[in-house]
């Protein structure tokens, strides 16, 4: 297993549903954990902490350069190297734990978001559910032969704060767009408050989990 990471085991003792969590920019593996206790006792949980260190504390799973032009620049080609790694990740978690390769969830906020939509529609074969806090879909980060691919079996929970301050809520708003035109099955919803998580937003996504 090639990033840290935590583990809250299920009450199945093999097949388990995996829910794999990604924390955002300047974070860790603690945060999205969390939300564990809360949910669904049958799901193996395993929380990640991003590959790269940042000062003076958190770690992150792409450069950012706040100086750069629109206020912000995201480093794509670490971007994608991370989705990489997080595909990696889910094979070598199959493997290792009594889990199900044909039910793995994940949940992501902010950065873990927007890598949680690309690598569910660069590499849907390997993820069934995504859970996506506060964050948007980076078309540089997806194919461009979409409209080949199978997206069937792929339903997509979406939230995002009317008043985010870090990422605007119009590029959360061209999320649903772009599923509803690659056919797949999502739930988009906005809640009235900043970059975060609002406890009504974390009643919907848990259950949009306890439903699937």
């Amino acid at each position: 297993m090639s990033l840290f990471y935590i583990t809250r085991p299920s009450t199945l003792k093999e097949n388990a549903p995996l829910l794999i969590m990604l924390h955002g920019y300047g974070s860790d593996e603690n945060d999205l954990f969390s939300f564990a206790s809360e949910l669904p006792e049958e799901l193996f949980i395993i929380s990640v902490r991003a590959p790269y260190p940042l000062q003076p504390y958190g770690n992150a799973w792409y450069a950012i350069n706040f100086d750069a032009d629109n206020s912000k620049w995201s480093d794509d080609e670490q971007a994608r190297a991370s989705m990489e790694t997080i595909v990696a990740f889910i094979d070598d978690a199959c493997s290792k734990y009594p889990v199900n390769k044909n039910n793995v969830t994940l949940l992501g906020f902010s950065q873990g978001a927007i890598l949680s939509y690309a690598v569910a529609l660069t590499y849907p074969q390997k993820v069934n559910r995504v859970v996506a806090l506060s964050g948007y879909i980076n078309q540089n980060l997806i194919p461009e032969n979409t409209n080949e691919m199978d997206y069937s079996h792929l339903s997509f929970y979406c939230s995002h704060g009317s008043v985010d301050q870090v990422i605007p809520v119009a590029w959360a708003r061209q999320s649903p767009k772009i599923l509803e035109r690659l056919g797949i099955t999502h739930l988009y919803s906005e809640f009235p408050v900043g970059h975060g998580v609002a406890p009504s937003n974390f009643y919907e996504l848990k259950s949009f989990l306890t439903r699937k």
